[in-house]
């Protein structure tokens, strides 16, 4: 008891009192040591993340891999805009790979082609150890900004949007090209009222559909004036002539919420309001925004050998098979009703099989001027036969005699020489006869066989040649009363006239139609 008494006194009495300075120390060396420990640790980590980062663009790595960490979210925001200094330019181009055109008489073409986009973006750099000339960012599609490119066109897509054919790459520098096809359905625009003798054109236009033109333009690739064409471009009825690639003119605009924004050459153009014209237009613009575009024009011609083959060549012949008929006999009534009906039938049947194809437009066409004019002469030279049969059918009202096998015209022509000649003589003989008067055998007044009228046969005048009696006296040269011609020599002579007239009419509206419609496209 006495010992554990003493140990317990011994004890208590012998521990000093611990200082608050010594705890203080202690602590602070501690938390000291565990700093330390854990930069040790964070440097670790890092230098282990660098050389990561390095070792991905090494040889052996997948274009995949290297992707993933380029597109990593804490470096890539695929939301924002590539941060380049200024406008971010993209050069566009196109590639004409097929034109079609199911129906040449519509206005319908089909545009195959593949639109390239190049831009730069430097965060998607990545070193030159890697083997890779290019990454194949196929997979990668959605994870990467891209332009919001709209088409502004009269038409639509043959291929549905999804899925899109298109490739991807990104270049060491950060160049990124996007290549994509599309299959358009244009409706063109074209005059339909010189068809076909008209040259359609069609358009579209791509243009950035939510970056104004302060933060992205557009420009043509290279500055190409015209579209480049596959080497194996195929066409279907579409027969391109001309193309152009040019900035979308800015009163054109889709954006301009219908407002067409005119060019005034003229500053002092003021409004009812006392503002300028050109200025208001152009806040109107401007309160849609000002976007980058680009147009594109394909202008086509249509395939003429066709429609001469099968639709100008035939008219002309159906239409000259009718003049036939000029040359037949006026009584042979069979042939030339055979010949008449059955060209205009079958011009109704050619012109109708045609037209069914043609747009329907309510203003007049040149399809519409040609078939009026060539069933024109068809009925023309009918209705001519209808009435060379009437007249040659009717009774002659004297006694006419009509010799056949003669030409009218030439048996016509002495009456005709003989009327001149007494026309002609006709004011000679009233000098005469004003002059004193003159006798008709020796005073050389008139020929042996004329018919004369003398006053000194008695209480009323007589007629008699010049040769019986009335010497003395002056004669006057009275005119024959002309007879009626024959009903058949008249029918002939409209037959002559029309073997002349109406080829040489449908001549001279070939000639001006077709010098006045193609002088139009």
């Amino acid at each position: 008891m006495g010992w554990a008494a003493l140990g317990r006194r011994a004890g208590g009495g012998s521990r000093p009192p611990v200082s608050p300075l010594l705890s203080l120390s202690i602590a602070s060396l501690v938390g000291s040591f565990t700093l330390a420990i854990i930069c040790i640790l964070t440097l670790t980590l890092t230098l282990a993340t660098l050389a990561h980062a390095d070792d991905i663009f090494e040889e052996g790595k997948s274009d995949k891999e290297i992707l993933d960490n380029l597109l990593l979210s804490t470096r890539y925001d695929k939301r924002l805009l590539p941060p380049v200094q200024g406008t971010l330019t993209v050069n566009v181009s196109v590639l004409l790979l097929s034109l079609a055109s199911p129906d040449e008489s519509s206005l319908k073409y089909e545009v195959e082609f593949l639109l390239q986009q190049q831009w730069y973006d430097p965060r998607l750099r990545y070193s030159n150890r890697s083997s890779y000339e290019f990454l194949n960012a196929i997979h990668h599609h959605n994870d990467i900004w891209l332009p919001d490119t709209y088409f502004i066109m009269h038409g639509d897509f043959k291929d549905p949007l999804i899925p899109v054919h298109f490739a991807l790459r990104i270049y060491r520098n950060g160049t990124v090209n996007y290549l994509m096809r599309r299959h358009l359905i244009l409706s063109c625009q074209g005059r339909l009222n010189i068809f076909p003798f008209d040259d359609p054109m069609c358009s579209f236009a791509i243009e950035s559909i939510s970056y104004e033109q302060t933060a992205i333009t557009y420009v043509w690739k290279n500055d190409e004036g015209t579209l480049r064409t596959s080497p194996s471009l195929t066409t279907l009825n579409a027969y391109l002539i001309q193309n152009r690639t040019i900035p979308c003119p800015i009163k054109a605009s889709w954006r301009a919420d219908g407002q067409l924004i005119p060019d005034y050459e003229d500053d002092d153009e003021f409004d009812e309001f006392g503002d300028s014209k050109c200025s208001l237009c152009q806040r109107r613009f401007e309160e849609q925004g000002n976007y980058s575009c680009l147009k594109v024009d394909l202008i086509f011609t249509r395939d003429r050998a066709f429609y001469f083959t099968t639709v100008f060549i035939p008219g002309i012949i159906l239409v000259t098979s009718s003049f036939i008929t000029f040359w037949l006999e006026w009584n042979a009534v069979p042939a030339r009703v055979m010949i008449g009906v059955t060209t205009m039938l079958n011009f109704f049947t050619t012109s109708n099989g045609f037209r069914s194809t043609l747009p329907v437009v309510s203003n007049l066409t040149a399809m519409n001027v040609w078939d009026g004019v060539c069933m024109c002469f068809i009925y023309a030279s009918l209705l001519e036969f209808v009435c060379v049969n009437y007249v040659g059918r009717k009774r002659p009202l004297h006694n006419v005699v009509y010799r056949p096998g003669e030409n009218p015209v030439t048996q016509r022509l002495p009456a005709v020489l003989s009327r001149i000649g007494i026309i002609l003589a006709s004011p000679l003989g009233d000098k005469k006869r004003e002059g004193g008067g003159a006798t008709v055998p020796g005073g050389g007044g008139g020929a042996p066989n004329e018919i004369v009228t003398c006053t000194n046969c008695g209480p009323n005048p007589c007629t008699h040649t010049a040769t019986n009696g009335c010497a003395a006296e002056c004669c006057f040269v009275q005119v024959r009363k002309k007879e009626p011609p024959h009903p058949i020599r008249v029918a002939k002579t409209i037959d002559v006239i029309a073997r002349i007239t109406f080829p040489t009419a449908y001549a001279v509206f070939l000639i001006f139609f077709f010098i006045h419609y193609k002088g139009f496209s």
